[in-house]
């Protein structure tokens, strides 16, 4: 049985740093008031000229460094993005090219914050499948070019940043304790469209248009969702929450986590936290932080992890992965 295992990850972060004071010094708002409500410290914005491309190709960089992969091996990227450097091409091709890889295929996936999930289930099935032995998915975000800076209560949320993972297939025997990306699951509602979204579009208004969400409606659905989506991959695998090493959530709000935590009844040391750091940068925000807790030491090979994240569509899911 083929599986995709997890050679490697990687992750970079615009130098600028823009912290709550910051922040406080534009607009009605403070320190106090956004980590209460969010978690959030400080969050990266990409320079002018910096791209989501750029952001995605150095991120790759280490991935492959971090797995001993070179970029010739590759026949598969997957890009998750919502802030792509132009309507087409894909914004994966300009990180083919840059990478020098020239043969197999090169896309973009659009599921906002579930965006990774969703990339790392696509690779995951090309591999099975045969169509692709050795893949990079990707998760890279200039949220930063879609806020509106006058509204306090979404340009606080939100940063720049990437994150890449390779996969490489690999046969085992097809049990639970082969590493590799053991189950996926996947979900949306377009009912809950008008809750999370960007007001324009080249179909619709030509414009990019700014970020809009109802905070309230979101956090709603977002810890219902992620509980039901996390039992669902773990049953799929025939696992129970008690095995799981770690949780890697979408970091988007502090008491988003904590809640979905509360809900499966993981202890808060088996819950990876970044967003004090990074903020909410949408699709790079799961491979950001699996980044920090595999440099730092704390997930470790064979251990098991549970990856979630929902967004704009609303679209959700989950990914169970030994590593």
């Amino acid at each position: 049985m083929i599986r995709s295992v997890v050679q490697g990850c990687g992750a970079y972060l615009p130098e600028r740093v823009v912290t709550n004071a910051d922040l406080a010094k534009k607009m009605d708002t403070s320190d106090e008031w956004i980590q209460q409500r969010t978690g959030i410290r400080q969050r990266h914005i990409a320079a002018d000229g910096e791209f989501t491309s750029h952001l995605a190709l150095k991120a790759s960089e280490q991935a492959l460094t971090h797995a001993g992969i070179k970029a010739s091996d590759l026949d598969l990227i997957v890009l998750a993005t919502a802030t792509p450097d132009e309507t087409f091409p894909a914004t994966a091709t300009r990180v083919q090219a840059e990478l020098g890889m020239t043969r197999g295929a090169a896309f973009d996936v659009q599921a906002v914050c579930a965006g990774f999930v969703y990339g790392l289930s696509v690779a995951d099935s090309l591999i099975k499948n045969g169509l692709a032995s050795t893949a990079l998915v990707i998760g890279a975000e200039t949220f930063s070019r879609i806020l509106d800076w006058e509204d306090r209560g979404t340009c606080v949320l939100f940063g720049d940043g990437a994150g890449a993972v390779v996969l490489r297939a690999e046969e085992g025997m097809g049990t639970s304790a082969d590493r590799g990306v053991l189950a996926n699951a996947l979900h949306s509602d377009g009912r809950q469209h008008d809750i999370l979204y960007v007001d324009g579009g080249p179909s619709s208004t030509r414009t990019t248009g700014l970020l809009r969400m109802e905070g309230k409606e979101v956090f709603k659905h977002a810890v219902v969702n992620m509980a039901a989506v996390v039992g669902e991959v773990l049953a799929k695998a025939g696992f129970e929450t008690g095995d799981i090493d770690w949780l890697v959530p979408h970091q988007a709000n502090k008491r988003i986590i904590d809640g979905t935590g509360r809900k499966l009844g993981l202890p808060p040391e088996r819950v990876v936290v970044t967003v004090d750091r990074h903020a909410n940068t949408s699709a790079a925000s799961i491979p950001l932080a699996l980044d920090v807790a595999v440099k730092d030491g704390r997930i470790k090979k064979g251990d098991l992890l549970l990856l979630e994240g929902i967004g704009g569509g609303l679209a959700w899911g989950a990914s169970l992965v030994r590593w």
